[in-house]
């Protein structure tokens, strides 16, 4: 246990180390659950309770909503140092997930039960900021989603989601499917095709089966 313990505050001081106090880092050593998840796994999914919220030690997650229609709609990534606000939002209002978390590619975490989360709002400043700079970048990554949505056209759209997912995994061969484009751009996949084989036509990516690399967007 004691070896696990070590571990964790190994991993934590990687990162949270210039965000947060050492009395708190001892805090999620000691309340913190770790656990790993695999690329495809779900961090959380729609319905879930919410009890915890995620720390992200490394990896990537991707965060989705639902429509009526049960359409999928791609919100932001978490990234490493990050968290969902959404969750603790759900945490707070003892409500489940509206969200579904889909893991990138192999991520690490910690789950932070909800009654430590409330309690650290009122004892530490560093986590206080944490958690409202976490919401104000969530919201403004939704605002963004939304805008690009509704007024940014699907080709424009195409470079940023290819953009992005060079940066998340560090890689300019990404491992995709058209289909999985499509399905995180509310779009069809004849469509998404098309427009990739246009990208790949002025040279802009190279198109593989069930994996593209990207030239220069």
């Amino acid at each position: 246990m004691e070896n696990n313990k070590n571990q964790l505050r190994e991993k934590l001081n990687d990162y949270f180390t210039n965000i947060f106090e050492k009395s708190l880092i001892d805090e999620i050593v000691d309340v913190g659950k770790f656990k790993s998840f695999k690329k495809g796994e779900l961090l959380v999914d729609i319905g879930d309770e919410m009890t915890h919220i995620p720390l992200i030690l490394n990896g990537a997650v991707k965060i989705i909503r639902e429509n009526k229609n049960k359409d999928e709609i791609l919100l932001y990534y978490l990234e490493r140092g990050q968290t969902c606000s959404i969750s603790f939002v759900n945490c707070i209002n003892q409500s489940k997930s509206m969200f579904r978390g889909v893991v990138e590619n192999y991520t690490e975490c910690i789950f932070i039960p909800i009654n430590r989360i409330e309690n650290w709002l009122i004892k530490y400043k560093t986590w206080r900021e944490y958690i409202i700079d976490s919401y104000h970048d969530r919201l403004i990554e939704m605002v963004e989603a939304i805008r690009s949505l509704a007024f940014t056209n699907l080709d424009e759209r195409i470079k940023k989601y290819l953009i992005e997912q060079v940066k998340i995994k560090q890689n300019k061969n990404l491992n995709i499917t058209h289909q999985e484009i499509a399905d995180d751009l509310n779009s069809s996949r004849v469509v998404i095709s098309r427009l990739l084989k246009k990208l790949e036509i002025d040279k802009k990516i190279k198109l593989g089966r069930n994996k593209l690399k990207v030239i220069k967007l």
